[in-house]
Formats: C-alpha cells, structure tokens, sequence
C-alpha cells in the first residue's frame, strides 16, 4: 500500500520548498542591506548567489538570518465616513452663504448721485 499524503508533507513549514517570489523578496533584502552599508559587495553577491540556489524558505532564512527585518508598512488611515456626509453638508452651503456675503460691497449713505466722481 501506499503511505498517506500527510506522512509526505513537510513536517515543518520551514521544510517547505520556496518560491521564485520567496527568492525575489529575499534578493531585494540583501539588495537593501547592501545599499545601507550591511554586505559589503562580495558577500552581496555570495548571498544572492546562494537565495537564487536556494530550495527551502529555511534556506533563505538563513541567508537573511543577522539582517534586520524590515518595519512592517503602517496601515492606511482611512477617513470616517461620517466626517465625509458632515463635509459634504455643511461646506457647500457655509461657501455659498460666505461667496453671497462677500458679494455685497459697502456703500456710503446718501444719493446716488453723491457716490459719482
């Protein structure tokens, strides 16, 4: 008989063949580490090398093993939508009474004809 699909697997998620974009994102790792001063160009290159050859995600890991990782990208702020239905009724009409008011120009008291050159 044969052995079930679960003896089969890896026992560890580390043992799990990487992929071609595992490797990708473990070069342009090294590549920043390079870049800030961490590798110097021979050992950049062994290392590439090697994330390029490499099989598993422990392999991989292992080339990044004494880089720091990088910050996680912080969330997006996303605004309230209730902020937004306030903007959208009070500006408009606080904008047209301002564009109303600042239409109206004062004039002295008296006859038109006193306000002529």
């Amino acid at each position: 008989m044969t052995e079930p699909a679960r003896e089969i697997a890896p026992r560890h998620p580390r043992e799990v063949r990487a992929s071609d974009a595992e490797r990708q994102q473990c070069a342009e790792l090294l590549q920043s580490a390079h870049a800030s001063g961490r590798l110097s160009l021979a050992e950049f290159d062994a290392r590439v090398t090697a994330a390029y050859a490499a099989r598993t995600r422990a392999q991989l890991a292992e080339l990044a093993r004494d880089l720091p990782t990088p910050a996680p990208a912080r969330p997006a702020r996303s605004v309230d939508p209730g902020l937004l239905v306030v903007l959208l009724v009070v500006c408009p009409p606080a904008a047209l009474a301002y564009w109303l008011i600042g239409r109206r120009r004062w004039m002295p008291p008296g006859p038109p004809s006193a306000r002529c050159c």
